[in-house]
């Protein structure tokens, strides 16, 4: 479903029809997409398949849709579920819930950046765009699957350049992917701030 309402908007891009058309398909792929980046979180927990290389592979292929390398995100995460909640051993991925002494001994770009990521419009636009580029850059854990992902999303954009144009991707694929990960960093903060 998520490929058919992908290549929908292609449609309605190419044929020239209005883009409120392309941005209203965008809902259920963004929807699909979302869907198909929970079954990139049970691979990454090695839940989905009872077999590691299933998981894995399974993990790579919907990395590659939800533009998440695969083993970096899993290697954070996971690290993220075995500090969160600890004030002593804040990991990866949290959004930090300061106590008042911390906040008031804190450094004033520290209490600043603290302020912005609970602001809405940088929390669900710059955040989003912030990891789509950051998940781009090999890091210490996962690096592997950093260029794996990025070669395939070289090879789709290519495959799309040459047949439909760059700009029809664009147009497709970036009010889904900032719509999707704006959302599920929005489940993130709210499931980690709030009861």
């Amino acid at each position: 479903p998520y490929l058919l309402v992908m290549a929908l908007m292609v449609v309605t891009v190419a044929r020239d029809w209005p883009y409120w058309v392309t941005l209203a398909l965008a809902v259920p792929a963004t929807a699909f997409q979302i869907r198909i980046f929970i079954f990139f979180h049970d691979c990454c927990h090695g839940s989905y398949f009872a077999s590691k290389r299933a998981n894995t592979i399974l993990g790579y292929l919907t990395g590659v849709i939800t533009l998440t390398p695969f083993e970096a995100w899993r290697h954070s995460h996971n690290v993220h579920h075995a500090t969160s909640g600890d004030l002593d051993r804040r990991g990866t991925g949290d959004v930090w819930t300061l106590t008042v002494d911390e906040y008031l001994a804190a450094s004033r770009w520290k209490r600043l950046g603290y302020r912005l990521v609970r602001i809405p419009f940088f929390l669900l636009i710059v955040v989003p765009v912030w990891f789509l580029i950051a998940y781009r850059i090999p890091g210490k854990h996962g690096a592997r699957s950093v260029w794996i992902t990025n070669l395939a999303l070289a090879g789709i954009v290519t495959a799309f350049a040459l047949t439909v144009g760059w700009q029809t991707y664009l147009a497709v694929q970036l009010p889904v992917a900032l719509i999707a990960w704006s959302v599920g960093i929005w489940l993130f903060y709210v499931q980690h701030q709030y009861e």
